[in-house]
Order: C-alpha cells, then sequence, then structure tokens
C-alpha cells in the first residue's frame, strides 16, 4: 500500500486500527442491572412481592440461555406501599446502584413517583404490578413500558362482556383512594354506554375489616352486578363477606374489577365461586404458561405464579432481549427498542409495546370455579371469553399521551 503524503498515511494507519481493534461494546462491563421494587412485606405481597423476584430470576434464566455473553444482576428492595419510600429508593438506585432497570413496583402511587424519578435518566421503569393508566396516558414517559393491565383493561373487560350477558343493573362497592375511584369510574363509563344502568356507589377505607354496612346498601339495590372496585385485602374480605351475607343466594352476582389467583387462594372456592375478573395471565393456560408455573413453584412453596408476577418475567425478557439488540443499556434507547420489536414468550404469547409505552396482549374474562369444578390446588378459573389484545386496551388515541403523533 502507497501513500502519497503524511496525512494519507495516516489515515490509513487509523483504516487499520479500526480493522484490528474489538468494537466497545455499549453495555458497560457487558453486564446489566436490574433491580425489583416490590412489596415485600406488606398486602400485595402474596401478588408481587417474592414471587415478583423470582420470575425475575426465572426471565434472567432463559434470557441468559439465549445470550449467554451478556451477564445480568439482580437487587431488589421494599417500597413499603409508600410513595416516598419507593421514589428515594429508585433515586438510589439510578444515582448510585446505576440500576439498568426497575421492575414491578405494585401500587399507582408508588409507580407514578417512580417514573417522574426515572424520566429522563438512563434508567428504564417496566412497570408490571401498577393499574393506573395515567402511566401511558398523559403522564407516559419515554422510558416507561406498562405490562400486564391498568384500570381501563380491567374494568372495560369485565364489564363490556357482563354487560353483553344482559346482566345490566350494577352496584359499586369502591375504595376510597384513587385506584379504586379510576376502576370504578372506567366500569361506570362502559354501563353508561351500553345503556346500562347504575343503581348506587358507595366508598370504603382502605384496609377496613367489616364490610357490613356496605354490602347491606349493595344488597338492598337488587343491582344484578355487585361490582369490587378494590383490591387484595380489602377484595378478600368483601368477597367474605358478600358470601355471608348471601348476595350471590339472593341473585345477584359478583365482579371483582381486579382480582388475581392469590385472592383467590386467600378467599377459598366456597366464598369466591361464581365471581366475576379479567386478567391477562392464568397459570392453567396452556402447556407453555404451566412449565413456567411449574418452574416458579418449584422456589415458591407450591404457590402459582399470580398475573403481576407473570408480567415481570415477560416484560424482564422482554426488556433484556432488547437491549441485546440495541447494544445498549440506556433507558430510553432500550425502551424505544422494545417498541420497535414484537414481543413474544410462554406467558402472554405474541404481543406489542404501543408508542405510549402499553404493551398489547390478549385479556380474558373469568369466573370462578366451584369446590366442585377444582380438579386439584390453584384450580380456580373457567374461561367465559378471550377479549383480543386490539380491544383490551383503551384506544391510543384516547390517552392524550404527548409521545404519540397526533
Amino acid at each position: 500500500m502507497l501513500f502519497k503524503s503524511k496525512g494519507q498515511l495516516l489515515a490509513g494507519v487509523a483504516a487499520l486500527l479500526l480493522l484490528v481493534s474489538p468494537v466497545q461494546a455499549e453495555i458497560p462491563n457487558n453486564t446489566i442491572k436490574l433491580g425489583v421494587l416490590t412489596d415485600l412485606s406488606g398486602f400485595a405481597a402474596d401478588s408481587t412481592g417474592p414471587g415478583s423476584v423470582v420470575a425475575a430470576k426465572l426471565a434472567i434464566e432463559d434470557f441468559k440461555a439465549e445470550k449467554p455473553d451478556l451477564k445480568v444482576e439482580l437487587i431488589q428492595a421494599d417500597h413499603q406501599n409508600k410513595a416516598d419510600i419507593g421514589a428515594s429508593l429508585a433515586r438510589r438506585w439510578v444515582d448510585v446502584e446505576k440500576v439498568d432497570a426497575i421492575l414491578d413496583v405494585p401500587f399507582s402511587s408508588v409507580a407514578l413517583a417512580v417514573q417522574e424519578v426515572v424520566r429522563g435518566t438512563k434508567t428504564a421503569f417496566i412497570a408490571s404490578g401498577p393499574g393506573t393508566s395515567l402511566l401511558t396516558g398523559e403522564k407516559c414517559s419515554p422510558n416507561t413500558v406498562h405490562w400486564t393491565y391498568d384500570t381501563w383493561a380491567l374494568a372495560h373487560g369485565t364489564a363490556l362482556a357482563l354487560l353483553r350477558a344482559k346482566k345490566d343493573t350494577w352496584f359499586f362497592v369502591t375504595a376510597d383512594y384513587a385506584f379504586g375511584h379510576a376502576l370504578e369510574k372506567d366500569a361506570a363509563d362502559v354501563v353508561k354506554a351500553e345503556n346500562g344502568k347504575i343503581l348506587g356507589s358507595v366508598r370504603h377505607p382502605t384496609g377496613t375489616s367489616d364490610f357490613s354496612s356496605f354490602l347491606l346498601q349493595a344488597q338492598s339495590s337488587k343491582a344484578k352486578i355487585v361490582a369490587l372496585a378494590n383490591a387484595v385485602g380489602d377484595t378478600v374480605n368483601s368477597v367474605k363477606q358478600a358470601s355471608e351475607f348471601g348476595l350471590q343466594k339472593g341473585g345477584q352476582e359478583l365482579a371483582a374489577l381486579l382480582m388475581q389467583v392469590s385472592d383467590v387462594n386467600a378467599i377459598g372456592l366456597q366464598d369466591a365461586k361464581g365471581l366475576y375478573l379479567t386478567e391477562g395471565f392464568y397459570w392453567d393456560t396452556n402447556e407453555g404458561t404451566r412449565k413456567f408455573a411449574d418452574r416458579f413453584a418449584a422456589q415458591m412453596n407450591g404457590k402459582r405464579p399470580t398475573a403481576n408476577q407473570a408480567g415481570v418475567y415477560a416484560g424482564a425478557l422482554h426488556y433484556l432481549r432488547a437491549a441485546a439488540a440495541a447494544n445498549t443499556s440506556d433507558g430510553q434507547a432500550v425502551v424505544a427498542k422494545m417498541k420497535e420489536m414484537p414481543s413474544k414468550d410462554p406467558l402472554f404469547g405474541e404481543g406489542l409495546v404501543r408508542q405510549d409505552g402499553r404493551h398489547i396482549h390478549n385479556m380474558y374474562l373469568f369466573q370462578v370455579k366451584t369446590p366442585a369444578e377444582s380438579k386439584g390446588p390453584w384450580d380456580f378459573y373457567k374461561l367465559v371469553e378471550t377479549i383480543p389484545a386490539k380491544e383490551a386496551f383503551r384506544p391510543i388515541e384516547e390517552g392524550n399521551c404527548p409521545l404519540v403523533k397526533k
């Protein structure tokens, strides 16, 4: 190779160095760091908590089988269901621990606080535990993907299916905080749109142990559907007491706008039988979900995974695949790749992440089995209706997300 000038010689040397020098990976130390921020000790620990940590570990295990050259670290913390603690932990993880993605984060108030900490940083937020649809609505963020469910999907799926089955008079028993209000509003909007009637509603403080006065009002309304717009312990207690009051024996039916398999386990089939609910995942759906549930149960004393925990697995796996494909752990870049790549896993099947950060997949209306119908432990649901992915979540143009091009 001949060079006519010193400049050409230097350029040639530089070109040779590029050819022989290894390309520097954009993932520092070839390591991705995940953090599960969850409820490890409170009343949502059964539906998220330690099981969410196990789900993340299983996602890492499956990703490592695909990409053995990338290292993945996992840490965990308990946000104690408090927004200030969740925000403080997230800030430390972003600034000090250099966590690349924060997973789970049940409770809407905590999730919204964490989203604001993460916004604009190099950390991604893959939310599976919270329900607020604000995460992909007017407060959407380029750092955030919302998996599993939201208030719109839960309320819309349950209400629309029941209304089409001529169950057209409703009474709401609602937890008196933002999440409960959102569930009630989203379901009430469907009831009104489908020409149903709302015969009344009552709001209860969260954590109450006595639902008698609320259930008596629901019973006296004679509504065909008594809709429970609450969560975890409140749902468990209200369903148990509804059974004691004989609501279902009197011809009324219960619809839980948020319930997971761990809640049914806590209630028992005798009291929960016949109840309607919408979920994005059930462990006994197909061979893939059953195999995952067996792996999960082996580390969780026989417990089966909830939808929230399944969302941690699927969201973490899609994040890791996107980070590998983009060759970066920069949060916004990885989330952008997650939106570009279709998702596929054994729990939610094929799906996609929309521009507003909402993961789109099928949802399912289930009815809780009677004790006679159940064939064994954790055999709780029978499928009433599959809600196709394109119908399961709020239309993107209705969310007012600033990331969505008009």
